[in-house]
């Protein structure tokens, strides 16, 4: 699949089942993920893969956390918290690696990131795999942002939820008119 067919045709697959894709294939991802606009180079991310056992775990993180935020949570919705996780086969975390820089603001460091999510997010479905990026109150939780090891300043983008599409989504055509505009920098 070339470049700008994978741009205009990827999508969001919210069910995904296996398989999940392999180390090699992981490895191109990443490897895209690493081509992000990156303002003097600082390689503000981290990649976490979660796959198998360690969805459990993410689940009982995530849980605690909800908890934590609202001890008054039913254990249906707490269960439902504990279940994301196995939503698919493997979710990758992205974390946005703050750094304290004289040059390059944390806004810019968080959006090197969200683009290294998004390429990750393009080369998935160039590779046929379907996938969906996650984020909500986990992470912006203290709780789940320490138990993946992220810093005071890092913030978690997102979780990326990659699998193989059990289903294809139909999605409508956008008009760019809606969102385009021409700026032309005419005096008054």
């Amino acid at each position: 699949m070339d470049a700008i067919e994978a741009l205009l045709t990827r999508k969001s697959s919210a069910r995904l089942i296996a398989p999940a894709p392999g180390h090699q294939d992981l490895k191109v991802m990443i490897q895209a993920a690493a081509r992000a606009p990156d303002h003097c180079r600082l390689r503000p991310w981290r990649f976490l893969v979660i796959e198998d056992e360690a969805r459990a775990r993410l689940g009982d993180i995530f849980q605690q956390a909800l908890r934590n935020r609202d001890p008054e949570a039913s254990d249906a919705a707490l269960e439902k918290e504990r279940l994301k996780p196995f939503r698919a086969p493997m979710l990758i975390v992205v974390i946005a690696k703050i750094d304290d820089h004289p040059k390059v603001p944390a806004v810019e460091q968080i959006l090197s990131a969200g683009a290294a999510a998004q390429n990750i997010m393009l080369a998935a479905h160039a590779l046929g795999y379907g996938g969906i990026w996650r984020s909500g109150k986990p992470c912006f939780d203290p709780i789940v942002k320490a138990a993946l090891g992220a810093g005071e300043m890092d913030q978690i983008v997102g979780f990326l939820y990659l699998g193989t599409a059990e289903r294809t989504p139909v999605l409508p055509e956008d008009s760019i008119s809606d969102y385009l505009e021409i700026w032309e920098n005419q005096p008054e």
